[in-house]
Order: structure tokens, then C-alpha cells, then sequence
């Protein structure tokens, strides 16, 4: 369930932000100097092909105009509010409330616009990054922003039907947890994108994106699932509620079973990926 969830808010946000920000781009550049491609090549510093992918992807060509037209405008219409709906349900299915589908249109144009803050507040945070306390503070404030970014989207994108207290838990995971992807994607991404470059050319750079995405989407999910336990069980001690030692080995021995089983799971399929890819 978590992994199909996640497959799906990653396919709606490339869909989307890939031509967001190409439009973006073409807009800003008027007033601005905004380049996507070198802001993703300096966040994953990607050399060789993966750089020169990515640069193919969200550059147009020179015998192309920039301009977008009411066709391109609803198409993007579309896509970005297709992915706020998805990032909609994902709150709705992990605290179980009523879908309200195209009823919050409102509210993911809100979250769009906010979305697009965050992505500007992050990219500048970031270029704040290196040795010493001006480095740590930055990324301490930007663990914050994602904090506060995520507690918002709950709220705004469950139309305000789950309180801020509630919230809090999954912000700060999901902050925590992003904080860590990003460590990792640093060291990973770059592996990634130069082999899926090398070999599949500027579709292989769609690929890389859509695997970043995916794991971002994950740890989103996760987090959620795991803040609705945590404001769950925080409620529950609040009333005095404390559950047997018999039911909490009970609910340990069951995840534990499930993550050993999910582990095999992803062993099986990449040694099965691995046979296929040996035969070839």
C-alpha cells in the first residue's frame, strides 16, 4: 500500500513539476537569472552524461520559443493540481477522513502556490551549505522549513479537518527523515544518473528523476503512517491508556515480520533483476 502510494505521488509530481519548472524557468529568466537543470546539477553535483541529460531535459531548443499557450497553460493546470490531489489523499487515507477529491480545488492551488515558496525558500538554504556554523545553521533552518512545510500541506490539504498539534509529529519525522534522504541522495544520485544516462541517453535522466521521486515519496508516506502512530499513541497515554505487555510484543513481533518479509521481498526482485540483466 505504501509503495503503491508512493509510485503514485511520484508519477504526479514528475508529470507536474518537470513542465512547472520548465515554464518557471522560461518566465523567471526575463527578470532573473533561473536555470532547473543547473540547480538540480548543482544539488546532485552531476558530471558527464548525467549533467548533460538533465541539461537536455529542461533546456528547450534554440529553434524552440518559450512561449506557452492556453493548451500548455491547462495541461499544466491539470497536472499540478492532479499531484496536489494525490499529495490530498495521502492524508486522507492515513488519518481516514471523508475524500473530498475536486471539492479542495481551493485549498491545492493554496498548496501549490505555498509548494512553490518552499522549493525557492530550500534552493537558497542550500546554497547557504558548507564548513563551519554557517553551513549547520543553514541546514538547521532548512530541517525547520520542512518541518513547518508539512505540517501546513496536512493542514491546508485536508481542509483544515486535522488539527496542528496533531500534525506535528509527522512534520518533524518527515522533516528528519528528508534531512537523511538528502544526505544519501548526495552520495547515491550521481551513480544514478550518469549510468541511466549512459545507457538510455535524456529518457535515462526521466528515470533517475523518477526514482529520486519515488524515494522522496516514500519517506512522505512513511512518515506519515508513522506520525498518525505517534499522535495516536501520544493521545492514548494523555487519557491514560497504556496497552499490555502481551499487546506491545505483539505489534513489535508483527513489524518486525512484516520488515524481514519486505526485505526478502526487495531481495528476491533485485536478484531476479540481476539474472535478467545477465542474460542480456
Amino acid at each position: 500500500m505504501g509503495f503503491d502510494r508512493s509510485m503514485a505521488l511520484a508519477s504526479s509530481a514528475l508529470t507536474a513539476l518537470v513542465p512547472l519548472s520548465i515554464l518557471v524557468g522560461a518566465v523567471l529568466s526575463n527578470f532573473v537569472h533561473y536555470d532547473a537543470a543547473e540547480r538540480i546539477i548543482r544539488r546532485y553535483n552531476l558530471t558527464g552524461v548525467g549533467a548533460t541529460a538533465v541539461s537536455s531535459l529542461f533546456s528547450p531548443t534554440e529553434a524552440t520559443s518559450a512561449g506557452v499557450g492556453i493548451f500548455g497553460v491547462v495541461f499544466l493546470t491539470i497536472s499540478v493540481l492532479s499531484f496536489a490531489r494525490a499529495a490530498q489523499r495521502l492524508f486522507e487515507q492515513a488519518w481516514e477522513l471523508k475524500p473530498l477529491s475536486v471539492r479542495n480545488t481551493r485549498n491545492g492551488l493554496w498548496w501549490t502556490l505555498t509548494l512553490g515558496g518552499y522549493v525557492v525558500v530550500t534552493t537558497l538554504l542550500s546554497a547557504l551549505h558548507g564548513e563551519g556554523l554557517l553551513g549547520l545553521a543553514a541546514s538547521m533552518c532548512g530541517v525547520l522549513v520542512t518541518a513547518a512545510f508539512l505540517v501546513w500541506s496536512g493542514r491546508i490539504l485536508s481542509a483544515k479537518r486535522i488539527r496542528w498539534q496533531d500534525l506535528l509529529p509527522f512534520g518533524i519525522t518527515g522533516a528528519i527523515l528528508t534531512a537523511a534522504y538528502s544526505v544519501g541522495a548526495t552520495i547515491y544520485m550521481p551513480r544514478l544518473f550518469n549510468s541511466s544516462a549512459a545507457r538510455y541517453g535524456v529518457v535515462g535522466a526521466v528515470f533517475a528523476m523518477i526514482s529520486a521521486l519515488f524515494a522522496v515519496m516514500l519517506v512522505l508516506v512513511a512518515s506519515a503512517a508513522l506520525g498518525r502512530e505517534v499522535r495516536d499513541e501520544l493521545s492514548r497515554i494523555r487519557h491514560g491508556h497504556r496497552p499490555s505487555d502481551h499487546e506491545v510484543r505483539r505489534q513489535w513481533d508483527s513489524v518486525v515480520e512484516q520488515a524481514r518479509s519486505r526485505w526478502r521481498t526487495a531481495r528476491e526482485q533485485v536478484s531476479h533483476r540481476r539474472i535478467k540483466n545477465s542474460d542480456h
